[in-house]
């Protein structure tokens, strides 16, 4: 076994990773931008090391920046988490060649399952088959727009080398191919460091389920359950189940055995999820996740097994400790992702900002997945997620009963989060009756009413801290050290020597909050302009979008809210906004 892992990643899948890794031995390490100088899996961590920059491509995906780390920790194994360098061939490939073990498939396996279009061609190789789609990267609008003829709409656009929804656009029409492409392709480069998507039919109505294995590198290979996922919006998961309800068992078996057939194909080890979409009891073929998925808890729950350790185990060369025969599925779980987001009526508006409060909920059954604590800081350059609430029950019913209990328990305050969202979903006929659909919480589910309870407690923001080089001495040895204190500390550490303090930032919106209906358009949260779509003198409509904000990597359109004449614009591409500010003023047209 390793006595020493690193972790390339970040927030609660980090803060798993180092616990299982306690729980057997190993020493961890951690690693951390800027902004996660003070975060919970530094905290944990027995050792961590600063990686520089704010934003992922300045931090957790530079490359070099990792690989230093791992040469100067003298870790053997990397854990990659999710996200981030989990799917990175590359990645893989480089540590492997350093002798470091990386804790996931072999680059080979990645390179043909982290590219969607070759993992449909392996699947397609043992039998299992998909929607109709393509198998080239999209070049130009017009294969879009060629493919919706033949084969009709909607279209998925899909990022080649992502997952998780990231970098998914839906094409409603042939008037939303070049928006949408352009889209996909900017969110694919943001997460994942790669803009090459494909597209497929895209179905109206399935359920998505998911089947988790583990390979090993003996030739042993086991599915432990399945999952589904249909609780979604924007493509991205809200509630997640284990086992899949109401389906067929036959079909649950076929899905079972066609995922480890596509596994064994490409000479799969480690932990994967292989996802199907479900409908009209018929099951396709959607992709391969070569790595653990956020979801991984409810399968936990329902078979006693730890998916990390196993991974760990397994990447150190052992067995699979049982077979497939042996794998038992007990009662039934649910996991409940608390986003840092403003349900705001079905818009979904991520809500950055300190957490005042955080108090999950315990008692029976009860799981809490978390990567921040009370003062921590939900930052808008990096995913949403606070925490994961799981539970068990001896059936379903049990398991949404616990479900709803914990969520009215818990308490998160300083952030909007989804948790009135959570439970309209779990309150719901079609969900208690299982007839919702990965559509249905977008389509169906009403959400009128439905907001964030406005944050509370202390609402200033936590003060800036301000870096200082310091001289040192232990055991008579002298070292040169930063520190970072509060500014109001600074007088008990020395003279800046040449640092400028940066100005403490002020809570509320700047330039102030647009008047609904005013032309004065304010963005409803901190982000970057990724894009601009009109210019002063164009004519737009109340609902036109006039720029494209990212915040928390998902991209939201910001729209018109009168008819009339852009007056000024107020950002470029690339401007860093807060909210609240106005970035358009469009003067309204005479009625």
């Amino acid at each position: 076994m390793f006595s020493k892992v690193l972790i390339a990643n970040r927030g609660e899948i980090a803060v798993r990773v180092i616990r299982a890794c306690r729980e057997m031995g190993i020493t961890t390490v951690a690693v951390y931008s800027d902004l996660d100088r003070d975060a919970l899996h530094v905290r944990l961590a027995d050792e961590a090391y600063a990686l520089g920059g704010q934003t992922a491509a300045e931090s957790y995906i530079d490359a070099d920046k990792i690989l230093d780390v791992i040469k100067r920790s003298g870790a053997e194994a990397v854990h990659p988490g999710y996200g981030f360098f989990s799917e990175n061939s590359d990645f893989a490939r480089r540590i492997t060649e350093m002798g470091v073990k990386f804790i996931g498939p072999g680059p080979d396996a990645i390179d043909v399952m982290g590219d969607k279009i070759s993992a449909r061609l392996a699947a397609e190789k043992v039998g299992v088959h998909g929607v109709p789609g393509t198998t080239d990267i999209i070049e130009n609008p017009d294969q879009v727009a060629a493919f919706g003829e033949q084969f009709g709409y909607p279209i998925a656009i899909k990022a080649a080398y992502g997952g998780g929804g990231r970098g998914m656009k839906v094409v409603n029409g042939p008037d939303d191919v070049v928006s949408a492409l352009e889209s996909a392709q900017r969110e694919a480069l943001s997460y994942f460091g790669r803009d090459e998507c494909y597209m497929e039919r895209y179905l109206t109505g399935p359920r998505h389920v998911e089947v988790q294995l583990i390979a090993d590198s003996h030739g042993n290979c086991i599915y432990v359950g399945t999952r589904d996922c249909s609780a979604q919006r924007r493509h991205q998961k809200l509630v997640e189940e284990a086992p899949a309800a109401g389906i067929p068992e036959h079909i649950l078996k076929e899905m079972g055995e066609a995922a480890v057939a596509v596994a064994k194909g490409c000479d799969y080890e480690n932990a994967g999820t292989v996802e199907f979409l479900y409908q009209d009891e018929s099951f396709y073929y959607l992709e391969m996740n070569t790595r653990l998925q956020v979801e991984h808890p409810v399968s936990e729950l329902v078979t006693e097994l730890d998916l990390v350790e196993l991974q760990l185990r397994v990447a150190a060369g052992e067995p699979l400790p049982l077979t497939q025969e042996e794998v038992e599925i007990r009662g039934h779980a649910i996991e409940i992702r608390i986003n840092c987001e403003d349900v705001a009526e079905g818009k979904f508006l991520p809500s950055p900002g300190p957490i005042h409060t955080l108090k999950p909920s315990s008692g029976y059954g009860v799981r809490w997945d978390g990567g921040y604590e009370a003062g921590d800081e939900i930052s808008q350059y990096y995913d949403n997620l606070a925490g994961k609430l799981c539970v068990w029950g001896r059936d379903r019913d049990v398991a949404i009963a616990r479900a709803i209990r914990a969520l009215e328990e818990t308490v998160i305050e300083g952030v909007a989060t989804t948790i009135p969202a959570d439970l309209a979903i779990l309150r719901h006929p079609d969900f208690q009756a299982l007839k919702h659909t990965t559509k249905w919480v977008e389509d169906t589910l009403d959400l009128t009413g439905i907001g964030s309870v406005a944050p509370s407690g202390d609402a200033s923001e936590a003060e800036t801290k301000v870096k200082r080089d310091l001289d040192v001495e232990v055991n008579g040895k002298k070292f040169s050290v930063s520190v970072f204190v509060p500014e109001s500390q600074i007088g008990a550490v020395g003279p800046v020597g040449g640092t400028k303090a940066r100005p403490k930032r002020k809570g509320g919106a700047a330039g102030g909050a647009a008047v609904a209906g005013s032309g004065s358009i304010a963005v409803p949260m901190q982000g970057t302009i990724v894009k601009v779509e009109v210019a002063e003198g164009d004519s737009v409509a109340q609902g036109d979008t006039v720029v494209v904000l990212e915040a928390m990597k998902m991209e939201n359109n910001v729209a018109a809210d009168v008819t009339g004449t852009v007056k000024e614009v107020k950002v470029e591409v690339g401007a860093s906004v807060t909210a609240g500010q106005v970035v358009v003023v469009i003067e309204p047209a005479e009625a």
